[in-house]
C-alpha cells in the first residue's frame, strides 16, 4: 500500500497497466489498418493453405510434424491457423492478434518484475520501455513476427512461474516451469537460454545466492560468494536443459532443411564472430538512439574494420569487468548485461541463419535486460537527490514521450510492402533485398518499377538468385519471353537444383511453342524431384499436344499418386480415357475433379456429355445447365445443350 497517499498497491497496478495499455494503442494502433507486407508473410499466412484451412486434425498433425518455413514451431502455426479461422485473411485480425499479445506481455512483465522486486515504479518504467521502444516495432507490427511476440509470453509466464516454485518448492510447480519453457520453445527456439536467464534471476532479485561473510573469498580485494549454493542452482536447472537441447536440435534440422543456415565456407567463423561483436554494440547504439531501423540490415561480411572489432570487443569486455566489480553493490547491473549478452547469443550470428547482419526482432527479449539497469541505476543515481521522484518522474516521461512518438512513425512504415522496403532503402546502403522486395511488392502496381529495382538489386549482389527469379517472372509477365528465359538460365547456373525456376523456365517454352524444350526441363525436375507432382502434369500436359498419349497417361497417374485431389490432372486423364473409349474410368475423374474443386465447369460439361451419349438425357441436362450456371458464357457446353434439346424434341412422338 502507498502509505503517503493511502493508495492500495492492487489500484496502483491496475493504474499502471491502463496506462501502459493506452500508450501501447497510441503508438501502435494504426496496425488495424496496415495490410501483409508480402516478406514471410506468404510463407505463414497469404499463401500457406495449412494455415488457411483453419484448425483442422489434419492441420494440427501437419504443425508437429512440418519443417515449412525453415522452423518448428507448432504452436506459432496453430496461432496463425486461429486467426484464420475467426478472421480469414483479413489482416487487421492477424494485426490485432500481435498487439494484444504484447499488450499482454507488457502487463506481464511489469507485474512478474514487481512480483520479484517489489519495486512498483521502476518495474512499471522496465515495462514502459519494453511496450514502448522502437526496436520492438518488428516483432508486433510483422504478421511472420507472431512467434517472437508469443514466445515472450510464454517465457514471462515461465518466470512467474519459476519465482511461484523458489518462494515454495514442489515437484508440480517446477514441472509447470518445464511446460511452460516447452511452449515457449514450441512457438521460437528463442528461449534457449532460460534456464540461464532463471540463474541470472537467481542471483538478483531472488538473492537465492548472495554474498555472506562466513562463505567469502578475499582474493585483490574482490569479495565473490560460495560456490556450493551456485553449482546446487545448476544442477537444478538440469532438467530445463531436456525441451532445449530438443528443441536445438529441431531448429538445427528445420534450418538445415530449409537451407537457411549458412557453412562456414560460404561465412567464415572469424567474420561470424566480427560481426557479432559489432551487433551487440550496435544494438545497444540503436537503443539509446533508435534511428536509421529497418527491416534488414545487409550482413558486411569481411568490410568490418579492425577498429570496429576490436572498439566492439574492449566496449563488452570493460562492460562485463565493471558489472562483476560492482556485482556485490549493484547486482542489477550485471544480471541486466548478462541478460543482455546471453539471451542474444542464439540469434547473434555466430550460427548464421538468413543473410541479415542483424535484426530488430531480435532484441524483444534482450533488450529487458538493459531496461532493468537503465531504471534501478537512474534510481539510484539519484538516490540522494532533493525531490528524486519528481526528476525520475520527469526523466520517465521524457524519455517514454519520446518512444511512443518514435514507435508511431517507426509503425508507420509497415503499412504494407511498398511503404517498409522504401523506408528500408533510404535508411540504408547496398540493400539488395529491400530493392528486390520493393520490386515484389509493385509486381501488381508497376512492372516496369519493379523490374528497375529487380535490376539494381542484382547490381549489388549480381549472384542473388531470388532476385534473378523474380525478374524472370516479372520479364514474362511482361510478355518479355526472351529477356526472362536469360535470367533464369543465369539463375539455375548458379543453382542448378531450384527446382521452381526450372519449371518456370519450362513453362516459359511451353508459352514461347517450344515444347521439346519445355519437356526437356521437366524431365530434368524429375530426375533430383521425382515426387513434383506439378512436373508431372505439366509434363504430361506437354506429351499430350505432342500425341504422346501412353507417355502423358502415365504422368497423370503419377501426379495423382502424389497428389490424389490435382483436379487439373483428373479432369485431363480423364479426358484421354473418354478419347479411348474408356468412359466408365473417365467419369470417375470428372466426378473427382469436381469433388476437388466444386466450380470445374469444363468437368460438368465432360459428364453431361457422356451422360447424353447414353442416352439419359435428364441427368446430362442437369450438367450441362450447372457449367452455364458457373459460367453463362461457355459456348461448349451451351452447344452440347442446344444438341441435347433439338435430340429431345426430335424424339417425340
Amino acid at each position: 500500500m502507498n502509505k503517503k497517499y493511502n493508495i492500495p498497491d492492487c489500484q496502483i497496478k491496475l493504474m499502471i497497466s491502463l496506462l501502459l495499455i493506452l500508450a501501447i494503442i497510441i503508438a501502435y494502433g494504426q496496425v488495424k489498418n496496415f495490410d501483409f507486407v508480402g516478406y514471410d508473410d506468404e510463407l505463414y499466412v497469404t499463401e500457406n493453405l495449412n494455415v488457411q484451412k483453419g484448425l483442422t486434425v489434419e492441420g494440427i498433425i501437419w504443425t508437429f510434424t512440418t519443417f515449412h518455413s525453415a522452423n518448428w514451431h507448432p504452436l506459432t502455426w496453430l496461432s496463425h491457423m486461429l486467426d484464420c479461422e475467426l478472421y480469414g485473411l483479413n489482416p487487421m485480425g492477424h494485426h490485432w492478434t500481435n498487439l494484444i499479445i504484447h499488450l499482454a506481455n507488457t502487463i506481464l512483465l511489469f507485474l512478474v518484475l514487481k512480483l520479484m522486486t517489489g519495486a512498483i515504479w521502476r518495474s512499471a518504467f522496465v515495462a514502459a520501455l519494453f511496450a514502448l521502444h522502437p526496436l520492438h516495432v518488428e516483432s508486433v507490427a510483422w504478421v511472420s513476427e507472431r512467434k517472437d511476440v508469443l514466445s515472450t509470453f510464454f517465457g514471462l509466464l515461465m518466470i512467474a512461474a519459476y519465482y511461484r516454485y523458489v518462494k515454495n518448492p514442489g515437484f508440480k510447480k517446477y514441472l509447470l516451469v518445464i511446460i511452460l519453457l516447452s511452449l515457449g520453445l514450441m512457438t521460437k527456439p528463442m528461449l534457449v537460454t532460460f534456464p540461464f536467464v532463471l540463474l541470472l534471476l537467481d542471483f538478483w532479485p531472488l538473492k537465492r545466492f548472495q554474498f555472506k561473510d562466513d562463505r567469502i573469498i578475499q582474493s585483490d580485494g574482490v569479495t565473490c560468494f560460495g560456490f556450493k549454493e551456485f553449482f546446487r542452482l545448476i544442477l537444478e536447472k538440469i532438467p530445463l536443459l531436456i525441451p532445449v537441447v530438443i528443441s536445438c536440435i529441431l531448429t538445427f534440422l528445420a534450418q538445415k532443411s530449409g537451407g537457411a543456415v549458412k557453412g562456414l565456407v560460404a561465412l567464415p567463423l572469424k567474420t561470424r564472430v566480427a560481426n557479432a561483436l559489432v551487433s551487440y554494440v550496435s544494438y545497444v547504439l540503436k537503443t539509446i538512439w533508435p534511428s536509421k531501423l529497418t527491416v534488414f540490415y545487409p550482413h558486411p561480411g569481411d568490410t568490418l574494420t579492425a577498429w570496429q572489432i576490436s572498439g566492439a570487443f574492449l566496449v563488452i569486455t570493460v562492460a562485463i569487468f565493471l558489472s562483476m566489480r560492482l556485482s556485490k553493490k549493484y547486482p542489477y547491473i550485471g544480471v541486466g548485461l548478462f541478460w543482455y549478452l546471453g539471451t542474444l547469443v542464439p540469434v547473434v550470428g555466430l550460427v548464421q541463419v538468413g543473410e541479415q547482419a542483424m535484426a530488430d526482432r531480435y532484441t524483444y527479449i534482450p533488450l529487458i535486460g538493459l531496461f532493468i539497469i537503465v531504471a534501478w541505476g537512474v534510481s539510484d543515481l539519484m538516490k540522494k537527490w532533493h525531490y528524486r521522484k519528481i526528476y525520475f518522474s520527469l526523466f520517465a516521461t521524457i524519455i517514454l514521450t519520446t518512444f511512443t512518438a518514435r514507435t508511431f512513425f517507426q509503425t508507420s512504415h509497415w503499412k504494407n510492402g511498398v511503404t517498409l522496403f522504401e523506408h528500408a532503402i533510404k535508411v540504408t546502403e547496398n540493400n539488395y533485398k529491400a530493392h528486390n522486395n520493393l520490386a515484389t511488392a509493385l509486381d501488381s502496381l508497376d512492372l516496369d518499377r519493379a523490374i528497375s529495382h529487380y535490376k539494381e538489386a542484382l547490381r549489388i549482389h549480381p549472384k542473388y538468385v531470388i532476385a534473378l527469379c523474380n525478374l524472370g517472372l516479372t520479364l514474362c509477365n511482361k510478355g518479355n519471353y526472351d529477356e526472362a528465359v536469360l535470367y533464369f538460365t543465369k539463375a539455375l547456373k548458379i543453382d542448378p537444383q531450384k527446382t521452381d525456376t526450372r519449371m518456370d523456365l519450362a513453362n516459359i517454352f511451353f508459352l514461347q511453342a517450344k515444347p521439346e524444350k519445355a519437356i526437356s526441363q521437366y524431365r530434368e525436375i524429375l530426375k533430383t524431384d521425382y515426387e513434383n507432382a506439378n512436373a508431372h502434369y505439366n509434363l504430361a500436359y506437354m506429351l499430350s499436344t505432342q500425341k504422346k498419349i501412353d507417355q502423358a497417361e502415365h504422368h497423370y497417374k503419377e501426379a495423382l499418386r502424389i497428389n490424389p485431389e490435382y483436379s487439373k490432372a483428373h479432369y485431363n486423364l480423364g479426358d484421354i480415357l473418354l478419347s479411348q473409349g474408356k468412359t466408365k474410368e473417365a467419369a470417375t475423374h470428372f466426378v473427382k475433379s469436381i469433388q476437388f474443386k466444386p466450380d470445374y465447369v469444363q468437368a460438368y460439361n465432360k459428364l453431361g456429355f457422356i451422360l447424353f451419349k447414353q442416352g439419359k438425357f435428364t441427368k446430362a441436362k442437369v450438367f450441362f445447365l450447372k457449367a452455364l450456371q458457373i459460367n453463362p458464357n461457355y459456348s461448349e457446353a451451351r452447344n452440347n445443350l442446344e444438341m441435347l434439346m433439338r435430340t429431345i424434341e426430335s424424339n417425340k412422338p
